[in-house]
Formats: structure tokens, sequence, C-alpha cells
């Protein structure tokens, strides 16, 4: 330390001598510092543990949302479909699959990109089933997700009437048995 001090150019001296100064460095602090990590080591873990928790809440959601006006059939039904038509576009177009399944898909969310059209009578057809079938997705999504909010609150407030109406039978129950023993 003293010959760090007296140093002129101490920016050199420090370059020159970086492994004596390395040596005088307590070993005790080095394990503090590693220690650190360990405990940040935990907190991330803690996090983890806490996403695992909210992910069980999300995955409940996601499957009442799901089943939300069987939702869920329809959204096996319109991948199914999209399929089967980007098979057919490929084939009647004679287009490789992977350029007909982006055309099935830009095509259902009524995108409609332009980079590839029908030009066959069949693959019009096509295009037409997945016009009427993307608005339909997309009519059934907004109303499964209003659907979904709505029954949310619908439930909470029956909840709520629910434990009212046992409070009401509890008070009920009370005043029959006091006017019983008032007879």
């Amino acid at each position: 330390m003293v010959r760090f001090y007296k140093a002129d150019n101490k920016k050199l001296f420090f370059k020159q001598n970086i492994f004596d100064l390395l040596a005088i460095i307590p070993f005790d602090s080095i394990f503090y510092f590693f220690r650190a990590f360990r405990v940040l080591r935990v907190i991330k873990l803690l996090r983890l543990i806490r996403i695992v928790g909210f992910t069980g809440k999300i995955q409940k959601s996601i499957k009442r949302f799901f089943g939300t006006n069987g939702f869920i059939y329809l959204v096996i039904t319109t991948v199914i479909l999209i399929l089967i038509a980007a098979e057919i576009y490929s084939v009647a177009e004679n287009a490789g699959y992977m350029n007909s399944l982006w055309w099935a898909i830009a095509t259902t969310t009524t995108v409609g990109y332009g980079d590839i059209s029908p030009h066959t009578g069949i693959g019009r057809a096509v295009a037409v089933v997945l016009m009427i079938l993307g608005i339909g997705l997309i009519g059934s999504v907004t109303s499964t997700v209003t659907a979904f909010f709505v029954d949310d609150k619908t439930d909470k407030d029956n909840d709520a009437l629910k434990k009212e109406l046992q409070d009401i039978k509890l008070e009920l129950k009370e005043i029959r048995e006091e006017l019983k023993k008032g007879k």
C-alpha cells in the first residue's frame, strides 16, 4: 500500500503490480463476496417458487377460459381445418406445404397479406371457407373473453349472495329458537 501511495503514476503502478495488489487482499473478503452470490441464488430460488405458484393460478384460469362456451372445441376444430386447408391448397395450387400453411393462417386471421393467393377454383373455395372460419373465430374469441370475465364477476357475486343467504338462515334459526323458548 505504501508503494502504491508513493508511486508517481498510479495507473502504471497498478498495471505492473496487479499480482502484488491481489496478494494483499484478505481471503476472508473474497469468501464474503462469494457468500453474497449464494444469498442471491436463494433470492432467485424464492422468486422461482413464487412464479411456480403464479403458474398454478394461471393454469386454472386458462382451463376455465378454454372451457367457457366450449371454446377449446372451436380452437381444435380451427387448427384441424387450417391444416387440412393448407394441404388442399398445397395440392391444388402446386405449392409447398409451408407456404400453404402460411397462406392458410394469414387467410384465417383475416390478415391476407396478398403475397400468396389462390388461382384455381378449389384454392379459392378453400380461401372462402377459411375467411368465414376466421371471422367466426374472431367473433368467438371476443364472446369467450367477455363471457369469461362476466362469469368471473357473476361467480363472485354469487358467492357473496350465498354467504348472505347462509347468514339469514342462521339468524332465522336463532329467532325460531328464541320464539320456541318464549312460548
